[in-house]
């Protein structure tokens, strides 16, 4: 089988159930920047962030895979695979407390960076926050699976903890931001 069909080279692409929709369509955003995120994990993964971070992470790629083949759905077609569930979003909750109890209390922003795992860490939180946007974008006009906005939102908070903890397991103290003088 080629990898390619030509068959978005117009613009268009089909969504599961076989919509066809122009590439520049909400939908399409919204799963093209969860996609993102889950490559960005990915590069996150390769800098081999501490075992307690990781685990989570390649749980988090495979509900990212599951949450872009709802998004690639056509409205009331079922995409084949398990929808985002509350208990989803409660799993990254305990997640982010189990990581929070081993981290100094937060008293002031963080500027992002630290060491490789970290800083990837971070990037991936701005792009799922980006995610985020776009699949809030589309709610506003055609209806987003369960409570994946829900779990896009945590997500981008347990990433900033995760940097958090990875920059500590590594020895890397953070650097707070202090605002100019006025």
């Amino acid at each position: 089988m080629k990898i390619y069909t030509r068959k978005g080279d117009d613009g268009s692409t089909g969504l599961l159930g076989g919509v066809e929709v122009s590439k520049a369509d909400a939908r399409v955003d919204a799963y093209g920047l969860v996609d993102e995120a889950n490559a960005v994990l990915g590069w996150v993964r390769a800098a081999e962030p501490p075992p307690r971070v990781d685990e989570v992470l390649q749980q988090i790629q495979r509900t990212c895979f599951a949450a872009g083949a709802w998004l690639a759905a056509s409205p009331g077609t079922d995409p084949g695979v398990a929808a985002i569930t509350p208990a989803e979003v409660e799993t990254l909750e305990r997640a982010i407390d189990r990581l929070e109890e081993s981290l100094p209390p937060l008293k002031n922003f963080v500027l992002p960076g630290g060491g490789e795992a970290g800083a990837r860490l971070h990037v991936a939180r701005t792009v799922t926050r980006r995610a985020e946007r776009a699949v809030a974008a589309l709610a506003t006009s055609e209806e987003v699976p369960g409570p994946l906005l829900a779990w896009l939102n945590r997500l981008s908070d347990y990433l900033f903890v995760a940097a958090r903890a990875a920059n500590t397991d590594a020895g890397i103290d953070e650097t707070l931001w202090a605002p100019r003088d006025a």
